[in-house]
């Protein structure tokens, strides 16, 4: 394959999406490529499982919209961070090529995932062989951040766009892109005034793509927002809420290397869907929005964000 893991690794770093604790430096390649099947899948199970997570998190941080037609422009930065627990550290390993342990017992072993322990388990085998389980990296969370740019309103709709690109002009590297689209209503408009708080529906869709088929990802939600604007001064404090349906699949290409043979894996991982419940408090000032947030979902994240527009 032209891009290895490990150059994976690095250009996510530089495009913002941060695997924490210096996965960067971190030798994935040489880990991954002993796996293929279901092993691969565990192994990077966890870190697909966040890379949904976060980039269905962050899309809005008011339902306010307003009703009247005219041009509001919002830059945004949003970061979004899941912390991994303990279920995430390990999985239920199998050794690879015909591999036959000492002691029947010995598989499947609990071994670490991508974001686990850093030492490799190692399974004695018959006639004084062995097989190591590669060790993970030890990280606590994995967290991006994602520029957005929020377009409205017309009729009580704005739109909101995702994208960021790289072009790192590096052959075994490649490209990084992140981009999406997706359009809010505002709700309230069509209920009994006066509606004691704004009420906004929506969806958003994600495409996150490296080099040329590392891997692809597709990310899609869509729900309801609810928040209230308190005057204080010359800024609002508006309280936040929603609820949303999110759906997420990921396919990854890596060489398997066994012995002097190298083979082109793809895995597709299953693709999941889970109901999520955010709530956050944004401070809106006349050109500056500054949130935080907390959602639960299979995975539960935290968001914060900061905004310039008018």
């Amino acid at each position: 394959m032209g891009m290895s893991m490990r150059s994976l690794a690095c250009v996510v770093c530089v495009a913002s999406i941060l695997l924490t604790a210096g996965v960067a430096a971190a030798q994935i390649e040489g880990q991954l490529s002993a796996y293929t099947g279901d092993n691969a899948e565990g192994y990077l199970q966890p870190l697909a499982d966040a890379i949904g997570t976060d980039l269905n998190g962050g899309l809005f941080h008011s339902a306010y919209i307003p009703e009247e037609d005219g041009l509001h422009i919002y830059l945004e930065t949003r970061v979004i961070a899941v912390k991994f627990s303990d279920d995430d550290k390990t999985f239920s390993g199998v050794a690879e090529s015909g591999f036959v342990p000492e002691t029947a017992g010995d598989l499947p072993a609990t071994v670490p995932t991508v974001v686990g322990d850093g030492d490799a388990v190692v399974i004695d085998g018959e006639s004084g062989t062995s097989f190591a389980f590669p060790g993970g990296f030890d990280l606590g969370s994995f967290t991006i951040a994602v520029p957005q740019l929020r377009i409205g309103a017309y009729k009580g709709t704005e739109a909101l766009v995702r994208y960021f690109a790289i072009d790192t002009g590096d052959v075994e590297i490649g490209d990084l892109r992140l981009y999406g689209g997706g359009l809010r209503h505002n709700i309230s408009q069509y209920m009994p005034a006066p509606f004691p708080v704004d009420l906004a529906a929506g969806f958003f869709w994600q495409k996150f793509e490296l080099g040329d088929d590392l891997i692809s990802a597709n990310a899609f939600t869509i729900g309801v927002q609810a928040s209230k604007r308190f005057p204080a001064g010359f800024i609002y404090i508006e309280p936040y809420g929603g609820v949303s349906y999110d759906m997420f699949s990921m396919d990854v290409n890596y060489d398997y290397e066994s012995g002097d043979d190298v083979e082109e894996m793809a895995l597709e991982f299953e693709s999941t869907s889970t109901a999520r419940l955010t709530m956050g408090l944004n401070f809106a000032a006349p050109v500056l929005n500054l949130n935080a947030e907390y959602s639960i979902a299979s995975q539960n994240s935290f968001s914060f964000g900061l905004g310039f527009g008018f």
